[in-house]
């Protein structure tokens, strides 16, 4: 029950925002149904969307796209020219490491690429050796088929390599769009790129581009912020980063993949077809120009950037899946906005098309796939293929998608007199280095947003008695999130620093006392820091109706304000969270996001040894009736408006001021 303060309207100190304490729970904003009218952001009327209308572009499209060299134009025209259906088809064909028990049939079938999925792993464990000891000996297998064509690796480096159990795990996006730092963004691309290589990657399926339009959707921390803008801006910051501005073949370049084109970001609520979700692969009913603010033009950076490959959404557009959209794939993102690279399928991602495996093949390729991430029957991929040209799969079709792969091998490298399928041992070695560290930890640092700092709590001193608290204190799987080690999130099975290891490194083990459940505080603590959160979790798994914390955090936090000392709290979401009642027990309050395995970023700033300048990508609702919200409604009157952050100076110059 509430106490009676609670009961009250609260108020909060800086900045003065006003909180709804209401204990009920309020019921979530209702998705529009797909038959009635969906507004456009800022619109004074709303237009009516057509179940299986095609998007138009409009009218006044201007791009510059990424040109691949003549050269590897030519060297692809070449290799097309006496290539066989089936060795074209091999080459569109990728398969996932655990269906692949016979490297000879990367030989033998020509497979063009291999991707390692979540649960994917090498013989031995997941160190860099181990990775490099497996995808090394299929690109040599790749080298003994008829035209000795080399083989691309796939793995989700969404943020940072965190399938390689030492390498630096980054901030997932929803974390870096607050550091509005493009520079640093491309920075972390650049160690991405070495490190992924360091374990014989050579295509990381990053970065995703989605405007996250509900923070119910368990794929809002992938994605930078509620924006197109944001989206834009840091997605090509990334994709340089890892490309180095083109798909060039320099060992410490990665080719990039922006994803989920279109519309996975914008979905609506109880429209998701996976068990228990509610918008994650489900339908995005937007009039032509929403849609293309909202899910296309973010794009367009990338683009220009020399994205080497795009991803397609499992998503569907007015009813239409996303992996049979001819329109959107094959005239506008091809056509319209001339992309160059490769289009991707995702996981088994021609499955939700209606109709048999041989018709989901052919709609794919029709509607403009160049690769089938299948991921298992490789085989019958390639005999539909070849049985469906020309009849039901125009010739040309295939011959332009074998082009693009063809021509971004070239571009990478992989065709020069110089390849070798063996992995630098630098590169290997350069996994997880301090200087990586380094950058993650400042990357934390600028990703934090402080929401409340009452009485100039923050920065916090070190010559005191601090106890640390919560359930993600010594916790790396809630402080990772998803996509770390494992699909789901395993962060625990990589090296990091937890936040209760950070705070005893900065102030010393003798001033440091800890414990889950905050109970049982030792009576000289002066202080505390109690670290909240969400647990790990991907895709739909992550949808939720509600967005509050759990009960076991929610004790920890009465029982640290039984303890009567002030406190922090630290938040690990993917998202924003429900928390108006957190908000108003704790002395400050600081969005940590997902922030990887660099918990040291959270003490530099908690103590003053960097300043708090983090703001909001994402709008933080005031309670769950106004979810979804995003800048440009109307009304708009959230809890926090996006780009909101307080800001704090460094101890040494508060300590300057006294």
């Amino acid at each position: 029950m509430l106490s009676t303060a609670l009961k009250t309207v609260c108020l909060i100190a800086a900045p003065l925002v006003w909180l709804s304490c209401s204990s009920a729970r309020p019921k979530p904003k209702e998705a529009p149904s797909q038959s009635l009218d969906i507004p456009v952001m800022g619109a004074a009327t709303a237009p009516t969307f057509q179940v299986g209308k095609e998007i138009e572009p409009p009218a006044d499209v201007t791009i510059s796209p990424w040109q691949p060299s003549e050269k590897c134009r030519a060297l692809a025209n070449e290799y097309v020219a006496k290539m066989s259906m089936a060795q074209k088809a091999g080459q569109m064909a990728q398969v996932a490491m655990r269906y692949m028990p016979n490297k000879t049939d990367i030989a033998t079938y020509g497979i063009g690429s291999m991707l390692a999925g979540g649960s994917d792993v090498p013989e031995g464990g997941l160190s860099a050796q181990n990775w490099v000891d497996y995808i090394d000996s299929v690109k040599a297998e790749a080298l003994k088929s008829e035209l000795g064509i080399p083989l691309l690796f796939g793995i989700d480096a969404v943020h940072g390599n965190a399938k390689t159990k030492d390498a630096v795990v980054f901030p997932h996006n929803v974390g870096l769009g607050c550091t509005r730092d493009e520079a640093l963004v491309r920075e972390i691309g650049r160690v991405t790129a070495k490190e992924t290589r360091g374990s014989g990657v050579d295509w990381a399926f990053s970065p995703v581009l989605a405007a996250a339009r509900d923070e119910r959707w368990g794929r809002t921390y992938e994605a930078f912020g509620e924006t197109p803008t944001l989206a834009g801006q840091f997605g090509a910051a990334l994709v340089r980063g890892l490309q180095a501005d083109a798909p060039s073949g320099a060992a410490i370049n990665v080719l990039a993949c922006a994803k989920h084109f279109a519309g996975d970001g914008a979905t609506l609520y109880g429209t998701s077809h996976m068990e228990a979700a509610f918008l994650d692969r489900g339908n995005t009913a937007l009039d032509d120009a929403a849609f293309w603010q909202l899910a296309v033009s973010q794009y367009i950076p990338a683009i220009e950037a020399g994205v080497g490959s795009i991803m397609i959404s499992y998503s569907s557009v007015n009813g239409r899946k996303m992996h049979g959209e001819k329109n959107l794939i094959a005239h506008i993102l091809k056509g319209t906005l001339g992309f160059n690279g490769i289009v991707i399928s995702d996981w088994k991602g021609i499955d939700d098309i209606e109709g048999d495996f041989e018709t989901d093949v052919i709609t794919a390729v029709n509607a403009g796939i160049d690769v089938v991430m299948i991921p298992d029957a490789y085989k019958a991929f390639i005999d539909v293929v070849q049985r469906a040209v020309p009849a039901r799969i125009a010739a040309e079709r295939v011959d332009d998608a074998t082009r693009r792969i063809l021509t971004i091998k070239c571009e990478m490298g992989l065709f020069d007199e110089s390849y070798t399928p063996r992995t630098d041992p630098a590169l290997i070695k350069s996994v997880g280095a301090p200087a990586h560290r380094e950058l993650a930890r400042k990357a934390v640092a600028k990703s934090l947003v402080l929401l409340k700092n009452e009485g100039d709590f923050l920065p916090l001193k070190k010559n005191v008695s601090i106890h640390v608290a919560g359930s993600g204190a010594d916790n790396l799987d809630k402080q990772c999130g998803g996509w770390t080690i494992t699909w789901s999130g395993a962060g625990s099975r990589t090296r990091g620093t937890t936040v209760l290891d950070a705070v005893t490194s900065a102030v010393g083990e003798d001033k440091v006392s800890y414990s889950m459940d905050a109970a049982n505080i030792p009576k000289d603590a002066e202080l505390g820091i109690l670290v909240l959160g969400e647990y790990p979790y991907s895709e739909w798994r992550g949808d939720r109706e509600w967005l509050n914390l759990d009960d076991a955090d929610k004790a920890a936090l009465a029982n640290m304000q039984n303890a009567g000392i002030p406190f922090v709290v630290v938040l690990f979401s993917g998202r924003p969270m429900f928390v108006t009642e957190e908000l108003n027990a704790a002395t400050a309050f600081v969005a940590a996001w997902l922030p990887g395995s660099e918990g040291d970023g959270i003490a530099d700033a908690l103590f003053g040894d960097v300043p708090f300048t983090g703001k909001l990508s994402h709008t933080w609702p005031k309670s769950m009736d106004q979810v979804p919200i995003n800048k440009g409604d109307t009304p708009y009157e959230p809890l926090f408006p996006n780009g909101f952050g307080l800001t704090t100076r460094t101890a040494s110059a508060s300590s300057a001021d006294h």
